[in-house]
């Protein structure tokens, strides 16, 4: 709970336009999400980890990994606007990445990006991921996502 004003205040219409979630209208939206994802960690079933500068403490994003026990656990990834392009996102995901390798006995993750986001698509490709479906879905906000499904492996791959 001590991010959710930041989050609140970050989690734009311009971050979210090529993700399923919409921006929150009122911070008890962003409030309601921790606590979720609160009781979500306590059962074991998502990690969801704010993303913070290692030198300042500075609030950056969240990322997460979710749906933990089941085959294809999904990653996800936010950064607010100021912080892109800084190679964060690959940093918060290669992380999930190893920390799944050693505590998850699934042999793939799942990481969809919407076909648009290059700078997203990246950091699935830099890590070995590959894709393995293509669909379209209509976000929370009412736009269309063309997203791409890439699974990452976690068997039988060096860690970046």
């Amino acid at each position: 709970m001590d991010y959710a004003e930041d989050i609140f205040a970050e989690f734009t219409d311009e971050v979210t336009k090529l993700m399923y979630p919409r921006a929150p209208v009122e911070i008890e939206e962003t409030k309601t999400f921790i606590a979720t994802s609160i009781a979500n960690l306590r059962e074991g079933s998502h990690l969801q980890m704010v993303i913070l500068d290692k030198a300042t403490g500075q609030f950056l994003g969240c990322a997460g990994l979710h749906e933990l026990e089941s085959a294809r656990p999904e990653l996800g990834v936010w950064l607010k606007m100021p912080a892109h392009g800084s190679d964060l996102g690959f940093e918060a995901v290669s992380a999930l990445v190893e920390w799944a390798r050693r505590n998850l006995q699934c042999r793939s993750l799942r990481y969809p990006v919407d076909e648009r986001n290059i700078s997203s698509r990246r950091i699935p490709e830099r890590l070995g991921g590959s894709i393995v479906d293509r669909y379209v879905e209509t976000s929370m906000s009412g736009r269309e996502l063309r997203l791409l499904d890439y699974e990452i492996p976690l068997t039988g791959t060096d860690s970046p």
